[in-house]
């Protein structure tokens, strides 16, 4: 009798999991430091993550990452592997002679905004300097990316947006990109100035990307602002992004470990030891289930 009580609970709980949302919980920034890709390893090895997104263009993305992530991907432990396409500073191109560059690193965020809403960008450029990052991907793993986005949501500015999902389209064409916009019922923050603009540019990227025929999130969630992290705890941040998303959809995150290379390259360092600590510790596999979401 007790054997069969144990059973029918089993199979409740089983059947609770199959009710779950599936979404996909995707680390950011791999490759931009040793000690966030061991972070980020530790993660996806205990199956509290269930993607990350390389940074090939990072000087810390060596072969010996990309063997080591390729080593844990190739185990029981599933998880999607995409690419962070990056045309940022402090990174520099992979392209010899690409325009715009500043001390030979990419041009600032805010810059590559105004530039792109100008049309003051070099479509060819951009499109030849994807091309190489995905080409990058595809000699360091074997195989082309999962999905691709964009480092600081570079991705979706105009005049990278078009030249991005025509490589996909060409180099990794059973990739989907991540578009940045809420889901239509999650708690909407008219302050929030940072979710606002992402819903803006992935409504225009949405509609590129049908037109080319390469597929997209359902809708995504995981953006804060980072500048006020001394103030923030992400344990009770984090259910927030949970609220209203359909199946498939992607919450981002940086967790990590901070070593000397990551100050020397992002202002993002204590935040990603705080998110690491959620991520591994005991409340996460509840607060997900609470939610009524699980990995992908």
């Amino acid at each position: 009798m007790a054997e069969q009580h144990a059973t029918l609970s089993d199979a409740s709980t089983a059947d609770a999991d199959r009710a779950l949302r599936p979404i996909w919980l995707c680390a950011d920034d791999y490759g931009i430091s040793e000690s966030v890709d061991k972070a980020i390893r530790d993660l996806l090895m205990n199956g509290r993550i269930n993607a990350t997104s390389v940074m090939v263009v990072s000087p810390s993305f060596q072969p010996a990452e990309a063997a080591s992530l390729k080593m844990l991907s190739a185990g029981s432990r599933r998880f999607a592997v995409g690419l962070h396409v990056t045309l940022t500073e402090p990174f520099t191109p992979l392209t010899p002679g690409f325009r715009p560059t500043r001390r030979r690193s990419f041009l600032p965020l805010s810059e590559m905004l105004v530039r792109g809403t100008l049309r003051l960008l070099s479509r060819d450029r951009i499109a030849i300097e994807i091309a190489t990052q995905l080409k990058s991907f595809v000699t360091a793993f074997g195989r082309p990316p999962d999905f691709v986005d964009g480092h600081q949501h570079v991705h979706l500015f105009p005049q990278v947006r078009e030249p991005l999902l025509e490589m996909v389209k060409d180099i990794a064409p059973g990739a989907w990109v991540r578009q940045c916009g809420r889901a239509p019922s999650a708690p909407r923050r008219f302050g929030d100035r940072k979710a606002m603009l992402l819903d803006a540019l992935s409504r225009e990227f949405r509609a590129r990307a049908q037109a080319f025929g390469v597929p997209t999130n359902p809708a995504f969630a995981g953006a804060y602002d980072f500048t006020r992290t001394g103030n923030q705890d992400f344990g009770r941040l984090f259910p927030d992004f949970l609220q209203g998303l359909p199946p498939q959809s992607v919450v981002m995150c940086h967790p990590g470990f901070v070593d000397a290379e990551l100050e020397r390259l992002d202002p993002l360092t204590r935040q990603r030891e705080r998110e690491y600590a959620y991520f591994a510790g005991g409340d996460f596999p509840d607060t997900l289930r609470r939610n009524g979401v699980a990995l992908a």
